[in-house]
């Protein structure tokens, strides 16, 4: 698939079919990721693999009841809160598999090198015929002590960004992205 495409192409996707993911596939999308760039070839990440549609049923439903008793009182009046308190709602979009980037400690932007791996992680899954879809509300839950021991994490790494991954029941709809803003152009001729 051309890279232009992809970039183009690939949205967030929140409706699954039942196809599932296979191991060999996850494990192609983490090697993907990890080709990502990264500050003095730090390559802080590490990868948090998670599959079966009950699983992540039960993580969603604690990472929901996590985020209502810790977010802001501002939070309330977020459109989306209906959605977080109801319990037939699933954070993960019933997909099979999520994915979590961790950052490794590091002394240049090891968050930062994160979001650039999730970026090659999202293109790779829809290169190969897959949804993704980001879901930053996890990511307290993630970083939780106890919900590390659990799960056996390292205590010092830091949750940046879960992504689902699944087959998609259909292709999600096209979004109008705007113009980029230029701030500043200064170009010599």
């Amino acid at each position: 698939m051309e890279i232009i495409k992809a970039i183009y192409q690939r949205r967030a996707t929140r409706h699954f079919s039942d196809a599932e993911v296979t191991k060999g596939v996850a494990h192609d999308l983490v090697r993907a990721a990890a080709q990502a760039p990264s500050a003095f070839n730090q390559q802080p990440w590490a990868f948090g693999i998670f599959h079966g549609r009950e699983r992540l049923r039960a993580y969603s439903d604690r990472a929901k009841d996590h985020l209502l008793a810790t977010a802001e009182p501002l939070f309330g009046l977020d459109p989306r809160i209906d959605q977080y308190c109801d319990d037939k709602y699933n954070i993960y979009h019933d997909a099979d598999t999520l994915i979590v980037i961790f950052a490794k400690p590091g002394r240049h932007s090891p968050v930062e090198d994160c979001f650039l791996a999730a970026q090659n992680l999202m293109l790779a899954a829809f290169g190969v015929g897959l949804g993704s879809c980001p879901v930053g509300f996890a990511r307290s839950w993630f970083n939780l002590l106890e919900v590390k021991a659990e799960l056996g994490i390292p205590d010092h790494y830091i949750a940046v960004l879960p992504i689902v991954v699944g087959y998609p029941a259909f292709p999600p709809p096209a979004v109008e992205k705007n113009e980029p803003e230029i701030a500043c152009w200064q170009w010599d001729e």
